[in-house]
């Protein structure tokens, strides 16, 4: 869920007519929402895309997202008592986020991404923090306004960093297991960076924390926006100064693997790895190929 090409030309984001007229214009394409599930078609093969007369007459709220394949882009989010008729009348369903994200293409996982995380920070940010007075959504959905006319404070979409990273010490890989998690799933360290910490030092700390393990270095790969709520997974390749476990209390496992141990179970489908669209997946597949010059993808792991 990450590398999404889209323009979202956030200087139109002001202008309200050029939002009503983009919104009802016959070729725009709209996202719909409720609560935090998406419209997609059949078993979630795509992202439903719709125009404003198949919506209700009035949504919740609309985001504009930007223009992706020359196509104005909007997510709205629909009112309980037109879930079911739109749904049906659209030969799709509402799915939660987490079920459709790994059977949807890359693009598609991309801008539902996208508008979950928009749909969700509207949901959750209906009051104004400062005076608890009723806040409204702007046209373009990024900006919630306080009602108070001695307030009247505007509140913008907030990001939670997090890190996640895959640890390597003498030509082994460190990764761990969350007891939710279905059988077998195996994954890289994350978790958030707290208040006065750096990148580097939060991937220390995590890691400490998790598995005992002490970081020597840690250095930047690649991020992705990933909307369980709403965080930016930020990745890094990190080595160990030791291979020394002692396993926290958030985790059900961690271990190092071979490679070729890590390959033969994965093949045998004893170990999954995380899903392909995420940044955990692609950090242990580049770890891989830049240490080992082996090819994760050719695993062909079995996905739950």
């Amino acid at each position: 869920m990450s590398g999404l090409d889209i323009d979202r030309m956030a200087e139109r984001r002001g202008d309200a007519n050029w939002l009503e007229q983009t919104y009802r214009d016959p070729e725009t394409q709209i996202l719909a929402m409720h609560r935090g599930r998406l419209l997609v078609a059949g078993e979630a093969a795509q992202v439903v895309r719709l125009d404003a007369s198949q919506l209700p007459g009035k949504v919740d709220y609309c985001a504009f997202l930007g223009r992706l394949n020359n196509r104005m882009l909007f997510a709205a989010s629909v009112a309980e008592p037109d879930v079911e008729p739109l749904a049906s009348h659209s030969h799709g369903q509402f799915m939660a986020f987490r079920q459709a994200i790994p059977r949807l293409p890359a693009e598609d996982a991309s801008l539902a991404a996208y508008a979950r995380a928009l749909d969700l920070w509207q949901r959750q940010h209906r009051f104004c923090g400062r005076c608890g007075s009723p806040a409204e959504a702007d046209p373009a959905g990024f900006r919630r306004i306080c009602t108070s006319g001695e307030c009247g404070k505007e509140h913008f979409p907030r990001l939670d960093p997090a890190i996640i990273t895959v640890v390597g010490h003498q030509g082994r890989c460190l990764l761990g297991r969350q007891p939710s998690w279905p059988p077998g799933r195996y994954s890289t360290l994350a978790g958030f960076v707290e208040p006065g910490e750096s990148l580097e030092d939060a991937v220390r700390r995590e890691v400490l924390e998790e598995s005992g393990v002490r970081v020597a270095s840690a250095t930047y790969h690649s991020s992705q926006p990933w909307p369980f709520p709403s965080s930016l997974m930020v990745g890094f390749f990190a080595e160990a100064a030791d291979a020394g476990i002692r396993r926290g209390e958030e985790l059900e496992d961690v271990q190092w693997f071979e490679v070729d141990e890590l390959e033969r179970a994965v093949r045998a489908r004893d170990i999954l790895l995380p899903y392909r669209a995420s940044v955990s997946y692609r950090l242990i597949a580049d770890w891989m190929r830049e240490q080992h010059g082996v090819d994760v993808a050719a695993w062909r792991e079995k996905r739950s």
